[in-house]
């Protein structure tokens, strides 16, 4: 079950609202905006479809009209498309059409850190959701439930077949509840045994003592209680889908704020192991953030759509379509463009693609800093966005496409051959590297094994030319969209180049990091050992001036 849109009257923050064109493909859609701006407000519209039906009315049903109530004197309304094209209408405590699908919103509240595992699991309440805070302001305390039925269902598992006379499927066990749940860990934190967790025992609860959840870290084993908060918080999210799996199909996930007590990069990671690894492709995940690491993978996701709620006066009707991908608005929410100035001041910021820019800073440059731009399109559109500068790859483009860039787009640099590869295994470079360190370099050997790899494979680099120059960001401004003509329409220019016997003329759009890698002379080099000849820091240099 997917939204593609909603109409909302008189609800909490809202006078009226409407949200359209959720793609019907999108799996993932983040709620953004300053505090205050009403994301929260959305989650308990989903949670008020289940109220006064399914669960409990939070206070008197009187009081909670007036709770859900924007203006109390006029009743709440919602109407919900969904992608399958059925609606679901609500009038205050009366549901108008398809009540049942109101079933399938299932949330969790920002509320939800258990410090300690207590003995107050409450299975029963599970498959219908029962468990849930009665207001989505109030402690989500499901998690001890989790490890309840986490435990249980390695117990059945390790039980059942001694009073069947069968042999124990530890292999099975192994892969069904503790493989899936390292794995994901790992996903998040990363593969050094030093920083990340894994889960490694439990203890079933007592009487006297609750149930226990053992986790190793480096050499230590290390109970939940003890765990940071931030690692607590990647905990109880993934076990409520690991033991929750069944009820997540075909429904609307809701979960306020995922991104509490989490580092950028943990944030990124948390987000896409969640919706690509937990969400079925059959469900939705909505959740909302004001984190860095969520904008920067909802960005890059496909499946997302991001709603931004800043900046509007509710108090008015108003109307919200998903964002455009890449709009740096979306990332000053995170962090402000003044901001970024005043640490930076007196510096150059340039956007670089991800892997690059820790090179680029590596050669030290006199008041320069290198942004991770994620790739081409996004260190182009943070430059051109937050007014700053941009160096991306060459890629498939000619000499004179990169004057008119330049022409177009005066912050932006394009390095001079396909990638940073062909700067680093260029054979002037090579050659500098090599006299570095007292071996001999045959420049004219290299030249005729590089040629001859290009010739073998040029009709089958030649083939994705075209779909490759599509998906570039450059030129697709209403105003320039006769040279966005022009320039889809030039990739035989590019085959030209290849086809070129010139080792000059080719290798400026010869992709170097997937071709010649079985040449002798490349193997065994570290990247930032060849970035750190003059040769080629004058190169980036000559390229940014």
């Amino acid at each position: 079950m997917k939204i593609n849109s909603f109409h909302l009257l008189n609800f909490k923050r809202f006078t009226e609202l409407t949200v359209t064109g959720i793609p019907d493909k999108a799996k993932l859609v983040l709620l953004i905006g300053s505090n205050g701006s009403g994301k929260s407000c959305v989650f308990d519209l989903f949670d008020w479809l289940n109220k006064g039906t399914f669960k409990e009315i939070p206070y008197s049903k009187e009081d909670s009209l007036y709770y859900y109530r924007k203006d109390k004197g006029q009743e709440s309304s919602v109407e919900i498309r969904l992608s399958n094209g059925e609606s679901i209408v609500k009038h205050d405590w009366q549901f108008k059409t398809n009540p049942e699908q109101a079933k399938k919103f299932i949330g969790r509240s920002s509320i939800r850190i258990v410090s300690r595992i207590s003995n107050d699991a409450n299975p029963g309440n599970v498959a219908t959701d029962l468990d849930s805070p009665q207001t989505f302001i109030e402690n989500d305390l499901r998690f001890t439930t989790d490890v309840f039925l986490y435990i249980q269902a390695i117990n059945k598992a390790l039980r059942e077949p001694v009073f069947s006379g069968r042999q124990v499927d530890v292999l099975k066990i192994f892969q069904d509840f503790i493989e899936p749940f390292n794995t994901s860990l790992k996903n998040i934190f990363g593969n050094n045994p030093n920083t990340t967790i894994r889960i490694a025992e439990f203890e079933d609860a007592t009487p006297q003592a609750p149930a226990k959840l053992i986790f190793i870290k480096g050499n230590s084993k290390i109970n939940y209680d003890f765990l940071s908060h931030g690692e607590k918080q990647v905990v109880i999210l993934l076990l409520n889908f690991i033991v929750r799996q069944e009820y997540y199909k075909d429904a609307v996930i809701f979960i306020d704020e995922m991104d509490l007590h989490l580092n950028t990069k943990l944030q990124y990671n948390t987000l896409k192991e969640i919706t690509e690894r937990w969400i079925p492709e059959s469900s939705q995940l909505w959740t909302a953030s004001h984190a860095l690491g969520f904008f920067d993978y909802a960005n890059e996701y496909e499946k997302a759509a991001v709603l931004d709620f800043d900046d509007f006066d509710f108090d008015k009707p108003q109307s919200i379509t998903p964002s455009v991908k890449n709009d740096y608005h979306i990332f000053e929410i995170a962090v402000s463009k003044e901001f970024i100035e005043k640490i930076f001041r007196d510096r150059t910021i340039v956007f670089a693609e991800e892997t690059d820019a820790p090179i680029y800073n590596g050669l030290g440059l006199d008041n320069i800093v290198f942004f991770d731009g994620k790739d081409k399109l996004g260190a182009f559109y943070k430059a051109k966005e937050l007014n700053l500068k941009a160096i991306v790859d060459r890629d498939y483009i000619t000499d004179e496409e990169i004057a008119l860039l330049k022409n177009t787009y005066p912050f932006l640099s394009v390095l001079p051959y396909y990638s940073i590869e062909n700067l680093l295994f260029h054979p002037d470079n090579l050659k500098e590297y090599y006299g570095s360190i007292d071996k001999i370099f045959d420049r004219a050997a290299y030249i005729e094994a590089v040629t001859k790899e290009k010739q073998t494979e040029l009709a089958y680099i030649s083939g994705g030319i075209a779909k490759a120059r599509d998906g570039y960001p450059f030129f697709k401004e209403n105003e320039n969209s006769k040279l966005l003509k022009s320039f889809r329409e030039n990739y035989r220019g590019i085959i030209d180049l290849l086809s070129s016997s010139d080792f000059e003329t080719y290798y400026k759009v010869l992709p170097a990091k997937e071709y010649g890698r079985a040449i002798s002379e490349r193997q065994n080099i570290n990247k930032r050992d060849l970035a750190g000849t003059n040769w080629f820091k004058q190169a980036i240099l000559k390229t940014m001036s």
